[in-house]
Formats: structure tokens, sequence, C-alpha cells
């Protein structure tokens, strides 16, 4: 279907083949991993209180990415026609991601209030869990459906032998 593949506005969301959703994904999940990563290793050196406060740093900063990402998916999922497949897993992609930055920032208040290392560690941990899966749905929306990616005769073009041109 074209019309998953094109994009509501090129400006906004990317243009043809080039969507700005998969390039701003990547900060908050890289400053989520590695918030998790801070938080385990400030159990593990002698006063990791400065880990800790790196940890709040980084949600934050996935905070701000994943409302960025956020807003630029939105306008991919708008170009996905209603009662397919591809839009009802954009509707859970989304609706996970949405859950994971409210579980984020339900963290980072946490942490702000004196929040408990070992709480604000568990509850990382499980919303990169679930972060996994919403990635593994926006995977299947771009690999398996093509949602904002080359359509099928610029994807053939790419597999054509030089000789064959």
């Amino acid at each position: 279907m074209e019309t998953g593949k094109q994009p509501v506005s090129a400006v906004l969301a990317g243009p043809y083949g080039h969507p700005y959703h998969p390039i701003l994904v990547t900060v908050p999940i890289g400053a989520w991993v590695s918030s998790l990563a801070f938080d385990v290793a400030s159990h593990v050196v002698d006063n990791g209180q400065f880990l800790t406060y790196g940890a709040r740093w980084l949600i934050a900063i996935g905070i701000v990415g994943a409302v960025a990402a956020a807003c630029v998916g939105a306008l991919d999922l708008f170009a996905i026609p209603t009662g397919t497949r591809a839009f009802r897993t954009g509707l859970l992609h989304m609706s996970l991601t949405l859950s994971v930055t409210a579980a984020y920032a339900v963290n980072l208040w946490w942490r702000l209030n004196g929040g408990d290392g070992a709480g604000v560690l568990v509850l990382n941990a499980a919303s990169l869990a679930v972060l996994s899966i919403a990635g593994y749905l926006g995977g299947k929306l771009a690999f398996r459906y093509g949602v904002r990616v080359a359509d099928e005769s610029a994807q053939a073009e790419g597999f054509t032998h030089h000789a064959e041109r």
C-alpha cells in the first residue's frame, strides 16, 4: 500500500524513504539503556551517587527525546490506512511507547523526590523490557509492512545488477 509509505508532511516527518522517527528514537533508547547501566553500576561501585545522578539526567534526556520521536511517529501513524494490520500494530507500538515514557516520567519524579535505589532500578528495568517489545513492533512496521520506507519498485532498483540497467 503506497499510502503507508508516503509522509503526511515531508517537512515534519521526513521525506519519502527517509523518515525522522527511526533516527529520533535512538535518543530515548540510548539514554534509557545507559540509565539502566548507570543504575546497575551504582550498586557495584563504592559511593555510586554520581552514577545515580547521571541516570537521572539520562532518564530526563530520554523523556525529551521520546516526546520528539512520538510527535513525528504520530505523523507516520496517520499515513497508515485504518483497519489494517499495520495500523493496529502502529497503535500498539504507540501505546507501549507512551506507557514506557510515562513510566520513565514516574521514575524521574520518584528519583527527584528521594526515590529508593532498588525500586527505581526495578522500574527502570521493567520499562526497558516493555520498550524492547515496542521496538520489535516498530521494526515490524518498517521492515515487514514497509511503513515509511521505499516502495517495492524503489527497493527492487537496489537489487538490480549494474549490467541490467
